[in-house]
């Protein structure tokens, strides 16, 4: 009897690390993730071998971008291995250049090896300064092609702005 307790209270404990591992705002988070997926694939199917093929992807369901000459970027996302959720992540950009608006997309960022992956959860991950996002349309993902590990697409979702830039963005993880 103490036996089948002990694996109980074992079990409980697992599943409570497990269902409450993340809050309330990383749920909302991973849930706005699955809709900015789908959201993506109805862009451009041809993401799904992206989906499919990489070794870990994460994506930032809101990335809210604005600026007048001075600008700035952020959002949070959700980091997937092999298509499951492993932790939570965040983005910040500030930059100075020839820019006015402001934006809401969706970005999600392809990690081609489990390198490249590794590389960014542990925090040794930053766009070069010159780095862009693929704007996605129909049939453009199809002949997109990693660079330096990575590949990066962004789907506007409200607003204008004339900045497509992705370079000099740093990034937080957290695991689950």
């Amino acid at each position: 009897m103490k036996m089948i307790k002990a694996v109980a209270l074992t079990a409980l404990l697992l599943m409570g690390t497990i269902g409450f591992a993340q809050n309330k705002k990383d749920r909302k988070i991973m849930d706005d993730a699955v809709k900015a997926k789908t959201k993506l694939l109805e862009a451009d199917s041809g993401l799904e071998h992206f989906f499919d093929k990489s070794a870990g992807y994460v994506i930032f369901p809101n990335v809210g971008k604005g600026g007048f000459i001075i600008g700035g970027a952020s959002g949070n996302g959700v980091v997937y291995e092999n298509g499951d959720a492993i932790g939570m992540a965040n983005l910040k950009k500030l930059n100075i250049g020839l820019q006015a608006g402001g934006q809401a997309i969706i970005e999600v960022i392809f990690f081609e090896t489990d390198t490249d992956l590794q590389r960014f959860t542990e925090g040794k991950f930053e766009f070069a300064a010159e780095t862009s996002a693929v704007a996605l349309k129909s049939g453009i993902a199809f002949n997109a092609k990693y660079k330096d590990g990575v590949a990066v697409f962004a789907l506007p979702k409200a607003g204008l702005m004339a900045d497509a830039s992705v370079g000099g963005q740093k990034f937080g993880y957290k695991a689950f």
